[in-house]
């Protein structure tokens, strides 16, 4: 019986009417859906009717995957699967049918040889000047690692820009005492200030700020100290802080908790900083002709030794112009032609902080600092002694 007579005869019935009023005519349609779908490749559509029973409306598709029998059932209560039943169920998964096989491994091809450049020799920077940069991790190196790394002599001295800013400041310190105490105080200051964090820059000892800040405070107490006595009480004033502010560093370095080589290396620098920021508090108690000799002095002398002379040749010149500095500024105070004596004490004075400015491979910073200020700080107790004498 063909699928067009049982359509005739389902219209004539009515869809109300089941398919299990007819036993007969159901079994030879199973028999018939058995043999045409044998691998269940088919979909099944069922509308509910306003009776109980429903009439099941089957035919075939055209997909060639697998579906499912779509059935309306009662809804019943959700019950959690076992474990066992749900391993049971997905053992056996169709494989996925959507990959495809990765194209076959090709090699890499063989790198083109670079060509060798044949290495320049790299430009020898000038003596005072900073080296190239490059690209290889080491940016640049100072003129004291290039030292060390030629094995050449640990004196580097500070050189010409250093030398201009100590004769900046030697005529700040000689307009300062030509005008007064007061305005003498200001340059004083800013040299009590880089001397104290140039000699911990010296020593290698940085950042030091507590160490520099306590120089600089007992420099500040004897500047106090000086101007608020008679000038007679200056030098005592000048040496009572110096002792007060050894025993304070003294007692502070007791209280560290570092190692003892450490404790003595802080307590030596300490000491050494804050005597030679209280020591430039002698141009406030030493004579104001004398401070302005010797200031203009130092600076004549230090320009002098940045000349580009030989060793022997250049100290010679630098003495020479410190007196002759010195000749000079005395024909406009009342020093007169002493003022040579004065100033070549003060120019022998400069070399000797130059040179300890200069000592174990200094870096720049110890040169724009300990350079500076050295020459002009050194040079203070020959310009006392000396300024008392003549006078």
């Amino acid at each position: 019986m063909s699928d067009d007579q049982y359509y005739q005869r389902d219209q004539q019935h009515g869809y109300g009417q089941s398919y299990g009023s007819e036993p007969h005519a159901q079994q030879q349609y199973g028999q018939q859906q058995y043999q045409q779908q044998p691998y269940h490749q088919q979909q099944h559509y069922q509308e509910p009717a306003n009776t109980q029973d429903a009439q099941t409306w089957q035919g075939q598709t055209w997909d060639t995957q697998y579906q499912p029998q779509v059935q309306h059932q009662q809804q019943q209560p959700y019950q959690q699967p076992h474990p066992q039943q749900v391993a049971a169920e997905t053992a056996y998964l169709p494989q996925q049918s959507g990959a495809y096989p990765l194209p076959p491994e090709t090699p890499a091809p063989a790198p083109e040889p670079v060509p060798a450049v044949p290495a320049t020799p790299a430009a020898t920077p000038a003596p005072d000047s900073y080296s190239a940069p490059t690209t290889m991790g080491n940016a640049r190196i100072t003129d004291a690692q290039r030292a060390r790394a030629e094995g050449r002599s640990p004196i580097i001295p500070p050189g010409a820009q250093p030398a201009g800013l100590t004769a900046v400041l030697a005529l700040l310190l000689a307009g300062g005492a030509a005008v007064g105490p007061y305005a003498l105080l200001v340059p004083l200051v800013i040299l009590q200030a880089v001397t104290a964090a140039g000699w911990f820059r010296l020593n290698g000892m940085w950042p030091a700020r507590q160490g520099i800040a306590l120089a600089f405070a007992g420099a500040l107490v004897a500047d106090v100290a000086v101007l608020a006595v008679d000038d007679e009480y200056a030098l005592p004033a000048i040496l009572g802080s110096l002792g007060a502010w050894v025993l304070l560093t003294v007692v502070l370095q007791l209280r560290s908790y570092a190692g003892a080589d450490e404790r003595m290396q802080g307590l030596m620098a300490t000491v050494a900083s804050a005597s030679l920021a209280i020591i430039a508090t002698g141009n406030l108690a030493a004579a104001p002709d004398a401070v302005i000799v010797g200031a203009l002095a130092v600076a004549a002398a230090t320009v002098a030794r940045a000349l580009p002379l030989p060793g022997p040749a250049s100290i010679v010149v630098a003495l020479a112009a410190g007196a002759g500095a010195g000749i000079l500024a005395g024909g406009f105070t009342d020093i007169g032609g002493q003022g040579a004596l004065l100033g070549l004490g003060a120019g022998v004075c400069a070399l000797i902080g130059l040179r300890v400015a200069s000592y174990d491979y200094p870096s720049r910073f110890v040169h724009m600092t300990a350079g500076v200020a050295l020459p002009l700080t050194v040079a203070v107790p020959a310009i006392y002694l000396l300024g008392r004498a003549l006078a």
